[in-house]
C-alpha cells in the first residue's frame, strides 16, 4: 500500500485535486490585471521542466483532464493542450543539465504564453467560437508573467510529486587547472 501511495502518478492526482478547487475558486476571483492565473497550466509545464518530455505529457494529461472535468470546454481539450505544452517543456528543457531557478521560470513563462495562445486557437479549430479576441495578447503576457513567478513555488513541489530528487551542483576539482 505504501509503495503505491509513493508513485509518481498517485502523487500528481493528489497535487491536482488539492490545486483544481484554489483554480477554480481562489484564482477564478483573484486576477492580475483582469487576467486570472493559470494554475493547473503551470504545473503541467513545470513537471516537463524538471521531469522530462514524458513527465510533462503525463502530468499534463492529468492536470488537464482534471481541469477538464470541471469546465464547460469540450471534454479532452484542455488536457490534450496541456499534455503537449508538458512535452514542449521537458523537450526544450532538458533535466540532464543542472538549470538555475531562473531559467526553469523563463521556460515555464514561455511555454505558458505559447500555450495561452494555442488555446483559442484550438478552441477555433474545433469549432467553439468567441475565444479569440483583441484581450488575447494581453492575456498571453501576463498568463506567462505570472507562471514564471509562481515557478519558484511550483517547481520544487513538482520535484517531490515526481520524486526527483533535486541535482546538485558539483563544483571542478582543483587539478582540471593543473
Amino acid at each position: 500500500m505504501v509503495d503505491f501511495l509513493n508513485r509518481p502518478i498517485f502523487r500528481l492526482i493528489l497535487i491536482g485535486m488539492i490545486a483544481l478547487p484554489i483554480q477554480t475558486t481562489l484564482l477564478a476571483d483573484v486576477k492580475f490585471f483582469g487576467v486570472a492565473a493559470q494554475l493547473m497550466l503551470c504545473m503541467s509545464i513545470a513537471a516537463g521542466a524538471i521531469g522530462g518530455s514524458e513527465s510533462g505529457a503525463v502530468a499534463g494529461f492529468i492536470f488537464g483532464l482534471l481541469f477538464d472535468l470541471v469546465l464547460s470546454s469540450p471534454l479532452g481539450m484542455l488536457s490534450l493542450l496541456y499534455g503537449l505544452a508538458g512535452f514542449v517543456a521537458g523537450y526544450a528543457h532538458s533535466r540532464t543539465v543542472v538549470n538555475p531557478r531562473w531559467i526553469n521560470a523563463l521556460v515555464i513563462g514561455g511555454v505558458s504564453a505559447l500555450a495561452t495562445l494555442s488555446q483559442p486557437i484550438l478552441a477555433n479549430w474545433i469549432g467553439v467560437e468567441g475565444w479569440i479576441s483583441t484581450r488575447l495578447l494581453r492575456v498571453v503576457l501576463i498568463v506567462g508573467i505570472v507562471n514564471a513567478l509562481a515557478s519558484f513555488f511550483i517547481v520544487p513541489l513538482l520535484r517531490w510529486g515526481l520524486a526527483i530528487k533535486r541535482q546538485q551542483r558539483l563544483a571542478l576539482s582543483g587539478d582540471v587547472f593543473l
